[in-house]
């Protein structure tokens, strides 16, 4: 789906992060500045072109303004600009978090190579949106992106997510935590679908926390299951409260600085009894339809390996009792031919020598 940007791993990552961003160029160093100013006014229907006074925009996108929303879009995702702007400013609140207050830009990139561009080279190849909460922008795909970028309003959804939890937590979470929460508020339950077929579950047990964490960079595969994982785990999490939720917990969260003791004051449970719930629930879960799933699959393949086998096998068979069959036909054409030749041999050579052939038995 996505990913956000973040700087909660050190100055190191935060300078790889700054590094990602070079290839935006110059016309978004007036981005930041023009985020602060005050919100224009916008047409009756809540969406309208940035006025004049508004910098200019990379790529030639042209911006669109609603609330605390601004969407940035070549001519030809016009309509899509709209459709998310509207989505954006309708569903403006997340589970369990204040209303978000901060403004937001979307940049909609015209095409796959302009999304690369605006991205960076440090970006992975998968993922259609990427979130830099710290300059509480998004860059997405637009209508020309492939078929395996998504719903483009669940996508959204997903990275506003993560800045709605950056803006109240700042960087503590991490980013197990980041993405499961983002995958959760945008609806992204299909993503447990993944786990179904995961033998990995079985093989090797579900990951540590610590070990999901690099899971996200280890390709899409790898990464696909590491998003499923993560949303599990924030399910999990938000289920030891169902009447409230994650609402203690980010307010706890907020005021320790640390993920253990507002999981303690939260949950009544520490943060490793809660890691071995979740990978004992997880497991039980969803190891037995990963190992059926990863039967049935091997059981397709060997029948797709099998049966063009046993097909040759009965085209030869029948191939040979047709031959065998005309063999036997042939043969009795031969006796019948034989036994007819003798018999008129027999009667011509007693033609021959005066003998009259033998006379039928009398009748009855």
């Amino acid at each position: 789906m996505g990913q956000a940007l973040r700087g909660d791993a050190g100055a190191g990552r935060r300078r790889r992060s700054a590094r990602a961003l070079i290839p935006l160029g110059a016309a978004l160093l007036l981005v930041p500045a023009w985020l602060s100013r005050p919100a224009v006014s916008w047409a009756q229907d809540g969406v309208s072109p940035a006025v004049t006074a508004t910098p200019q925009f990379p790529l030639g996108l042209v911006p669109h303004q609603s609330g605390r929303f601004t969407v940035a879009a070549a001519p030809h995702d016009e309509t899509l600009a709209r459709s998310l702007l509207r989505a954006a400013v309708e569903r403006d609140s997340f589970p369990w978090l204040p209303r978000p207050a901060a403004r937001v830009l979307v940049l909609i990139a015209p095409d796959r190579r302009a999304f690369r561009d605006l991205i960076g080279p440090l970006a992975p190849e998968y993922g259609s949106a990427i979130a830099i909460p710290a300059e509480r922008r998004i860059i997405m795909q637009g209508s020309r992106a492939g078929a395996d970028a998504g719903n483009p309003v669940q996508v959204l959804r997903h990275e506003l997510a993560h800045l709605a939890l950056h803006e109240h937590l700042g960087d503590l979470p991490p980013r197990w935590f980041d993405e499961g929460y983002a995958s959760l508020a945008a609806g992204e339950w299909g993503r447990e679908e993944v786990l179904t077929t995961n033998l990995a579950l079985v093989m090797r047990g579900v990951p540590t926390l610590e070990a999901l964490e690099a899971a996200f960079a280890g390709g899409a595969v790898r990464a696909g299951a590491a998003y499923a994982l993560a949303h599990r785990a924030v399910v999990e999490l938000a289920a030891l409260d169902p009447a409230r939720g994650l609402t203690l917990f980010f307010a706890y969260w907020r005021q320790e600085g640390e993920l253990d003791p507002a999981v303690r004051r939260a949950f009544n449970i520490t943060q490793a009894g809660f890691e071995q719930r979740w990978r004992d629930r997880t497991r039980r879960r969803y190891g037995a339809l990963a190992l059926f799933a990863d039967l049935t699959l091997a059981a397709l393949l060997l029948l797709f390996l099998v049966l063009p086998l046993y097909l040759s096998r009965r085209r030869r068979d029948r191939r040979r009792l047709e031959a065998m069959a005309h063999a036997e036909q042939e043969l009795e054409r031969r006796e019948r031919e034989s036994a007819i030749d003798a018999l008129l041999r027999s009667v011509a050579s007693q033609e021959s020598s005066g003998e009259s052939p033998p006379s039928p038995p009398p009748g009855p």
